[in-house]
């Protein structure tokens, strides 16, 4: 009887050990799955660029429009509240559906200061000026590859005057005004235009061929 009971009791110790397993390869995988990417968009409003930053390191750079000194762009530290494919162009009573004319291009990125974002144009001459009415414009191909790289919650610093990390990030002053993205090191062409940014839309992110953006007054 005495056999029969310790026989029971042992295999308690066989299970404890299997939970204490299992747990241990589940902590381990959730150890080994890679961190997600810390992202750092930084405009320097006064060099007219945009530097992507991931991880510490300077992934991609663009040339870009930022406000004129009537609708300056504001200055600070924000977020991506929320992208939109596509965007319906909506402001005082205007309407432009998605396509060539919409003055927000093909993408919108609106941000945590109300009334401004990151989006395309319809005035390709605009690009590396000072000419939108605070919000930040890219050229088409630019802004589309861009899209696809960001993520709402990615923090975006706007600097108003040059500063050691716009100084790091974009090297000397350019009094030429450069065409369109380029690499870290390398310059690359131009293709795109100004135009006004949309009010937050209700998603994060919304399908191409229904996204609705309305504009604001920037």
């Amino acid at each position: 009887m005495k056999a029969m009971n310790l026989s029971r009791f042992a295999v308690v110790p066989v299970a404890v050990a299997a939970a204490i397993f299992s747990t241990s390869a589940r902590s381990q995988q959730q150890t080994m799955q890679p961190a997600a990417p810390q992202r750092v968009i930084v405009v320097s409003l006064e060099d007219r660029k945009l530097a992507l930053v991931e991880n510490g390191q300077v992934k991609k750079i663009y040339t870009v429009a930022v406000g004129k000194p009537s609708t300056p762009s504001p200055e600070g530290t924000f977020t991506i509240e929320r992208r939109v494919a596509n965007p319906t162009y909506h402001h005082d009573g205007k309407t432009v559906l998605p396509g060539p004319g919409n003055p927000v291009g093909t993408r919108w990125m609106g941000l945590s200061k109300s009334g401004y974002g990151i989006h395309g144009t319809n005035t390709p001459k605009s690009i590396g000026k000072a000419a939108s009415h605070g919000c930040i414009r890219m050229a088409k191909t630019d802004l589309e590859e861009f899209y696809q790289l960001v993520a709402v919650g990615d923090t975006v610093r706007l600097v108003g005057q040059r500063n050691e990390e716009t100084a790091r990030l974009f090297g000397p002053v350019d009094t030429a005004a450069p065409a369109a993205s380029q690499q870290p090191t390398q310059t690359a062409k131009t293709d795109a235009a100004p135009a006004r940014e949309p009010a937050p839309a209700t998603n994060s992110q919304v399908p191409a061929a229904t996204a609705i953006a309305s504009m604001g007054t920037r």
